[in-house]
């Protein structure tokens, strides 16, 4: 089976109690939990049994073995974590607001995954993967842009597959030091992986179908469409499935669009039915949004399996 790699930030996430905007008074908290979307995607491809690590940085500190004894108990190669000594692990802090929107207080750029690098156990881990998952928030960050950059390009040139998802704002499609690298990882894209609006960010004057459509032109196989509590689509050359969505009460979905793609890549990659992999995919996306914490709804197949199954009921 191929080994999934992926590079990017490992953080705790802290959330508040209470509903409100910001973090201008005082606040209960709960946490830390395990978090960042590329440890939340590659967390759920390692519940799902398939082989796979990642590249980051934390410092030595309980933030940092909080998602070190997390990953590699759920089967995650976590070699590839740089343990800095004297920094410290990444963090968010997040409030809901009374909408339902998040606010949210980061402390990355400074923090040891802000500083992550290529080094000897990195460029190993990239020689021995089959399948290189992207984030696309990573080219906001010229050192790991370059990093992720340099995987796809060895990955892809010697028959390996790479999934893309995009994870990033709109307003940043427009900075040209972003677009350059952006529109070279969708090049070399297998999987395509965007959220709602997302899919126009390659093609801003096209409605759905022309977009996904213009998408597969480039050499795509695979679109899949995260639609959120609308649930999904998949869109292969002459293929189209739908996956409805599934009623469940949300606590926190933070994370729930990346342990959707964790899921999605780990089915697509066994040559899963696209339709089965598709739903699937949607129930761990569903499951995620039930736990409070990021990392705390990724899924075994048993848990996605009752997922489905008392959605039949």
């Amino acid at each position: 089976m191929q080994k999934v790699l992926t590079i990017g930030e490992v953080l705790v996430e802290i959330v508040a109690t209470t509903k409100g905007d910001g973090f201008l008074a005082a606040q209960p908290l709960v946490g830390p939990f395990p978090s960042g979307a590329p440890a939340i995607f590659i967390d759920q491809v390692g519940k799902l049994c398939t082989p796979c690590a990642i590249v980051s940085r934390v410092g030595d500190d309980d933030f940092g073995r909080v998602n070190i004894e997390r990953l590699r108990a759920d089967g995650v190669d976590v070699s590839g974590i740089e343990i800095a000594e004297g920094e410290t692990t990444g963090s968010a802090f997040v409030r809901y607001r009374e909408d339902g929107s998040r606010a949210f207080l980061y402390n990355i750029r400074h923090s040891a995954c802000g500083k992550i690098r290529p080094n000897p156990v990195s460029e190993a881990l990239v020689d021995s993967c089959d399948h290189l998952h992207v984030m696309g928030s990573a080219f906001s960050a010229p050192e790991l842009g370059a990093m992720v950059m340099d995987a796809a390009q060895r990955i892809k040139t010697r028959g390996g597959t790479i999934s893309f998802d995009p994870n990033l704002r709109p307003e940043l499609m427009r900075d040209p030091a972003m677009r350059a690298p952006l529109d070279a990882i969708l090049a070399m894209t297998d999987l395509f992986l965007p959220s709602g609006e997302e899919l126009f960010l390659f093609e801003p004057d096209r409605d759905e179908a022309g977009a996904v459509e213009a998408l597969l032109a480039r050499g795509i196989r695979t679109v899949v469409l995260k639609r959120g509590a609308k649930g999904a689509s998949l869109f292969q050359q002459g293929l189209r499935a739908d996956a409805q969505p599934i009623p469940v009460e949300e606590l926190d979905p933070t994370g729930a669009g990346d342990a959707f793609g964790g899921a999605f890549l780990s089915f697509w990659l066994r040559g899963t039915d696209p339709a089965e992999a598709l739903r699937l995919a949607n129930a761990a996306g569903a499951r995620a949004v039930t736990r409070l914490g990021p990392m705390e709804g990724t899924s075994t197949r048993i848990e996605l399996d009752a997922i489905l199954q008392g959605q039949k009921g």
